[in-house]
């Protein structure tokens, strides 16, 4: 057997292909997990509730499968699930106290399509409250720690704890700290693609109905969707191969054939059109991140694309029309939780006593702020004046990328203004914090595919990436793209693992 260190260490693909070769068993590999687990999640506080006993059992029956040759594409392969997702029988809250202890009597589509595939789940990971917030800050378990240390001046890491980004903070740090293969996640604004870039991972955000929602806690929907945060471009096609699906549980689904996606990566991106739009030049943005950005050009031009400047004239408009249509959709979605039915309770004189006594209790700041915002721009007298607007602003963002697809094929941006930054520094002003969605907002607005590649360190030597956006289902595409970035700017991983000591 290969030591435990060495096999929490592997990729995806490493780990499927080592499966599949004999060189240890599904077990040997939940075992090591579940000791990575167990000795890292103290300080990293990526996952709310690991479950090592469910995946030792499905890595009991992943060996059995794989020894009479029935091996399916994720067989004995152990994955952590972003607390959002529904899984039957185990505690599913999206880090809110107003789920308290519910259990679901179902499976959301995303993991049944793992478990059909053979995978093997670690646990619960950690995430903002519903999905709200850029820092994995907001949830009720506590504040998920970057694994990614600041270095000093005297070029020695600072003991400042860094957020790992938000929504999906929990899946961006077990994949980067070796506490899983790869993750589930969901992207309203930026949740899997701004966390992937402040740990070192690649997060892909597919087509809005590529992947199912059904059996996924909303926040907004007509914006979330889930997708796949790994340790690299390979590793992300492979999980978002099995993720997406037709789904008639879902009407927002779409029935589209799901490509090979591992299989494009060899193609190459030789004549790709790659767009570089001048409204992502804003200010506020690191000088490092701008200077990264170049050398993506750089990368992709040598791997054979051609580079296009194009304009996304409505994209300033971006950030305010989501912070408008994302709270309106959220009070909406959120409106179910009353303590009635499921979750928190907390009795009140009346019923409507109940109510507001349980919502006071079960919500988090920032889900309040957000509701508020919502109900606000969706009362009377105000519909019009911000919540049609914005939908129109919505519209007109769309036609941009429609327009600039007929001279590009994908897009290159960064992914965030700036890299991690530490617990506390930017949650007391919520402007700053929703900031950070700034280069990201755009995909979800205008229902696109987009990915973050890992591709360099900060003079503080944390990690930067890059956004690549691509045409309505076109993952394929976007897939080779980011593997040409991957291969010219190598992977990137944490050197000291601290929080195992």
């Amino acid at each position: 057997m290969t030591d435990a260190t060495d096999l929490t260490a592997m990729t995806l693909a490493e780990a499927r292909d080592g499966l599949r070769a004999k060189a240890f068993s599904a077990v040997d590999l939940a075992k090591a997990f579940v000791a990575a687990i167990d000795k890292g999640n103290g300080a990293l506080n990526a996952y709310v509730l690991p479950t090592p006993e469910h995946a030792l059992a499905q890595a009991k029956a992943s060996d059995a499968r794989i020894a009479k040759g029935e091996a399916r594409p994720l067989e004995g392969l152990p994955l952590g699930i972003k607390d959002l997702f529904a899984t039957r029988g185990i505690r599913t809250t999206a880090c809110s106290r107003i789920l308290d202890n519910f259990k679901p009597t179902y499976e959301s589509t995303i993991t049944q399509n793992l478990w059909d595939a053979g995978a093997v789940m670690l646990g619960k990971l950690n995430c903002d409250e519903f999905a709200m917030g850029s820092s994995n800050e907001t949830s009720c378990f506590g504040p998920v720690v970057n694994p990614w240390r600041r270095t000093g001046a005297d070029g020695k890491p600072s003991t400042d704890k860094l957020v790992p980004g938000g929504s999906s903070g929990g899946s961006s740090a077990a994949v980067s700290g070796d506490l899983c293969l790869a993750a589930t996640a969901t992207d309203t604004g930026g949740s899997i693609r701004q966390p992937a870039a402040l740990t070192g991972t690649v997060g892909i955000k597919p087509t809005y109905g590529r992947c199912s929602r059904w059996g996924t806690v909303a926040f907004a929907s007509s914006l979330d969707q889930a997708g796949p945060i790994a340790k690299t471009v390979r590793d992300a096609a492979i999980m978002l191969a099995t993720m997406a699906s037709h789904d008639t549980k879902d009407s927002t689904s779409v029935d589209a054939q799901v490509p090979d996606y591992e299989a494009a990566l060899a193609t190459g991106i030789k004549g790709l059109r790659v767009g570089v739009p001048k409204e992502y030049r804003v200010d506020g943005m690191a000088a490092e991140a701008e200077a990264l950005w170049q050398r993506g050009i750089d990368w992709l031009k040598a791997a054979g694309a051609t580079i296009h400047d194009i304009s996304l004239p409505h994209t300033k408009y971006a950030l305010p029309a989501y912070y408008i249509v994302a709270p309106a959709e959220c009070s909406s979605n959120l409106a179910r939780y009353d303590g009635v039915r499921y979750g928190l309770r907390v009795p009140g004189k009346d019923l409507i006593d109940t109510y507001e006594a349980t919502r006071a209790a079960g919500f988090g700041k920032e889900v309040k702020r957000r509701i508020l915002i919502g109900t606000y721009v969706l009362s009377a007298g105000y519909y019009d004046a911000y919540y049609t607007k914005a939908q129109k602003v919505r519209t007109l963002i769309k036609a941009d990328f429609d327009q600039a697809w007929g001279t590009v094929d994908v897009v290159l941006t960064p992914t965030t203004p700036n890299p991690a930054f530490a617990a506390g520094e930017k949650s007391g002003d919520p402007l700053a914090m929703y900031l950070e969605d700034i280069f990201t907002v755009t995909v979800n607005m205008a229902g696109l595919p987009g990915i973050s590649v890992p591709a360099g360190l900060s003079s503080q030597g944390t990690p930067l990436g890059l956004q690549l956006i691509g045409k309505p289902f076109d993952e394929a595409t976007l897939f080779r793209a980011a593997q040409a970035v991957e291969d010219a700017a190598g992977r990137f991983r944490v050197s000291d693992k601290w929080w195992a000591r």
